[in-house]
């Protein structure tokens, strides 16, 4: 399991898509980009989408996600993505009452039982007390992440990133 927080967009995009039946339906799809503006969340989904799409399409609607982290599976299996809310549980040490702040993450798992055993793969390296609040399924496709790798540039020996 690994975890990585940024910032995340959800990208609605709708494009042709051929159906059972032969019949092309144009349908709208839910992706999550890690992008730093809505500009470039717009950039990334469609060089995303251009790769998988043949005819076309276009991206109707972007909108900030609030994810903490992305918990992503290493198991092939693992198709679905679920939205956890964790509630962290910490003591007010004047009032010495229990105080309750919640976080949301996006995991990815085969089955709800799967994002939950994920959840607390994760969690187990924390040490403060936890509660699962909520796990639901969301309708998201995939998720992409940014791509940046770094190239060593051997004329002047200083990095170089790329896109």
């Amino acid at each position: 399991m690994r975890s990585r927080s940024a910032n995340w967009f959800e990208c609605t995009v709708r494009y042709e898509r051929q159906m059972e039946d032969g019949m092309t339906k144009k349908v709208p799809e839910l992706y999550v980009v890690d992008a730093l503006s809505f500009g470039e969340a717009e950039e990334a989904i469609t060089r995303e989408m251009t790769a998988y799409v043949s005819g076309e399409f276009e991206v109707k609607n972007i909108n900030p996600a609030a994810y903490h982290e992305v918990f992503f599976s290493e198991n092939a299996a693992d198709d679905r993505w679920y939205k956890a809310k964790v509630s962290f549980i910490t003591i007010d040490e004047k009032t010495e009452k229990e105080k309750r702040s919640t976080v949301t993450y996006l995991v990815q798992a085969s089955t709800f039982n799967g994002a939950l055993k994920n959840i607390d793969e994760v969690m187990k390296s924390t040490l403060i007390d936890y509660v699962i609040a909520n796990i639901s399924e969301t309708k998201i496709m995939d998720v992409y992440e940014h791509r940046t790798w770094l190239k060593q540039d051997k004329a002047s020996e200083e990095p170089e990133y790329e896109q």
